[in-house]
């Protein structure tokens, strides 16, 4: 990168620090910061454009669609508004938001494939942050922040005919894992984001066994 890219993404991560203070549900700078910092590690093993993915990094979460009633528009829409105040170019700003209006994860029947390297470079590091220790973490945090319960045994895990009801859906946090935790793994895109997200599939398997062994009173 260039010296005005770096100060791009410096002024860019100042910006999306500010907007996500205070932020509770998972989806904080923090959550950002871990994201960026995973896309430049897969970025740099997958030869894409670091400086395309880094925007895309930072910007990621400016709006994420689950808390705007699945409007998967808001998110893309605030990162050109942004992205045009500093007087980036259009073919940059386009790709980024692209990237950001297919990120997220909206249900399997929904998932559809990133169509650039960068692309599937911030989307696997966001969902290893979605994984393992953090992403338990993070599952519970934003069950808490939307009101579901940790678990409910007589609720089953779902496979959700749209994205509203994956939006809505209050299921409990361990249906989570199984209804998108626990199928991460297999939906990484590079190679990099496969070999990294495997112990972290790992760790989700043995929490599972230990809570629901707790649950059952067994241990």
């Amino acid at each position: 990168m260039n010296q005005n890219q770096k100060q791009i993404i410096e002024k860019t991560k100042e910006f999306i620090r500010k907007k996500c203070e205070g932020e509770s549900s998972g989806h904080d700078w923090w959550h950002i910061y871990r994201v960026w910092k995973n896309a430049l590690i897969i970025g740099k093993q997958e030869k894409a454009d670091i400086y395309i993915v880094q925007l895309a990094a930072l910007l990621h979460d400016i709006a994420d669609f689950k808390f705007h009633q699945g409007d998967t528009s808001i998110g893309p829409g605030l990162a050109r508004e942004y992205l045009q105040s500093i007087n980036i170019e259009e073919a940059v700003i386009s790709h980024v938001c692209r990237i950001i209006e297919a990120l997220s994860f909206k249900g399997l029947k929904f998932e559809k494939p990133m169509q650039t390297v960068e692309g599937k470079v911030v989307r696997d590091a966001d969902r290893l942050d979605a994984i393992g220790a953090i992403g338990i973490a993070r599952c519970f945090a934003y069950g808490g922040h939307v009101g579901a319960p940790i678990h409910n045994p007589e609720t089953k895990p779902q496979s959700f005919n749209s994205v509203e009801e994956y939006v809505k859906s209050r299921s409990g946090q361990i249906n989570h894992f199984y209804e998108k935790l626990l199928h991460l793994k297999d939906l990484m895109q590079t190679e990099t984001g496969k070999r990294l997200a495997e112990q972290r599939h790992s760790y989700m398997l043995n929490y599972l066994q230990q809570f629901l062994a707790e649950w059952n009173g067994e241990r």
